[in-house]
């Protein structure tokens, strides 16, 4: 999965940016605890492992 494909997922389960710094991004949404860190690198590929671990922490299964 490529990075821009995570933040569409994101986004499609009502996430929105909440914060950026350089090339890391927080989303969140109402009614969700805690901010969903994404380091952002462009059109390159996420690592397994990580993509896991953003989707675990915002609650969507794949």
């Amino acid at each position: 999965m490529k990075f821009s494909e995570l933040i569409r997922l994101l986004e499609e389960n009502g996430f929105r940016l909440i914060r950026e710094r350089g090339s890391i991004r927080y989303y969140g949404k109402t009614g969700w605890p805690v901010l969903i860190r994404v380091d952002y690198h462009g059109p390159k590929e996420v690592p397994k492992g990580t993509c896991y671990a953003i989707l675990k922490d915002a609650g969507i299964r794949k």
